[in-house]
């Protein structure tokens, strides 16, 4: 294991994981133009690296991310980064799955970067909400466009409206937490799921990414072209016949991510 650490955002390899934990706690993690760019850094690192298969996204001190730092906005900073929107992260779309390791609060624009991630675990104690209205603004960092998209309409309304904080059990009720866990061990639960995604064809696993992601946004039969020309790709890849091998000779399959 390896560790490198850059300003308010420490990234250390874990395998073929890469973690990313923000690193602010007195500000309870919330995210300035420094956190901004040094997590479009790390979602970089971590597309451009071939040995990093997965990225674990938490944050330090007990606590996922309060939002945006509003001390720093009144001073005229920005938390969006050219290309990736709010914290670097929201608008990416990083190729490689990212899997958030929520404990304690996931607050605004801090719920908005668990949405931009492909899988969520939770802590039991961590609480999300979207308050924006609270303040004259809106979830505009994701929360209003992907949340109507991952749980029912009335459902994410309803958050999305009153700005209620809801706890770990109900999003995992609504399906927006993939597991909940008991509080301290949200990054060593998605480390074990960033090992078992680590584990599969990596051209496969972003393929699969890729297909689901753009399935959101094109109509079913654009989507099955796509899903056509990725399976058609994946099937002439060195990796689909060494899975078939691997299965004949029942063993590991050895990837080589081409």
């Amino acid at each position: 294991m390896s560790t490198i650490e850059s300003r308010p955002v420490h990234t250390r390899e874990h395998g073929n994981t890469l973690v990313i934990t923000i690193d602010r706690p007195r500000a309870r993690n919330a995210v300035n133009a420094a956190v901004a760019h040094d997590l479009a850094e790390a979602v970089q690192r971590l597309d451009e690296q071939p040995e990093l298969r997965v990225g674990v996204l938490t944050g330090a001190g007990g606590v996922f991310s309060a939002g945006m730092d509003l001390k720093a906005a009144a001073n005229g900073e920005s938390a969006t980064v050219e290309g990736g929107g709010f914290a670097g992260i929201t608008e990416a779309e990083p190729a490689k799955p990212l899997v958030a390791a929520v404990e304690g609060f996931a607050m605004g624009g801090g719920f908005e970067l668990a949405l931009a991630c492909d899988v969520v675990v939770a802590g039991s104690g961590a609480r999300f909400a979207l308050p924006e209205v609270r303040r004259g603004l809106i979830a505009g960092g994701g929360g209003a466009v992907r949340l109507p998209q991952r749980i029912p309409y009335h459902l994410a309304m309803e958050l999305l409206l009153t700005g209620e904080t809801i706890t770990a059990r109900r999003a995992a009720e609504l399906g927006v937490v993939n597991h909940t866990v008991e509080d301290g061990s949200a990054e060593s639960e998605a480390l074990e799921l960033a090992a078992r995604i680590s584990a599969n064809a990596p051209l496969a696993v972003t393929a699969a990414k890729r297909v689901a992601r753009a399935s959101t946004r094109q109509s079913e039969q654009q989507a099955f072209t796509a899903q056509r020309d990725e399976l058609r790709a994946l099937l002439a890849s060195e990796d689909f016949a060494e899975g078939a091998r691997a299965f004949a000779e029942h063993r590991s399959p050895r990837w080589a991510a081409r």
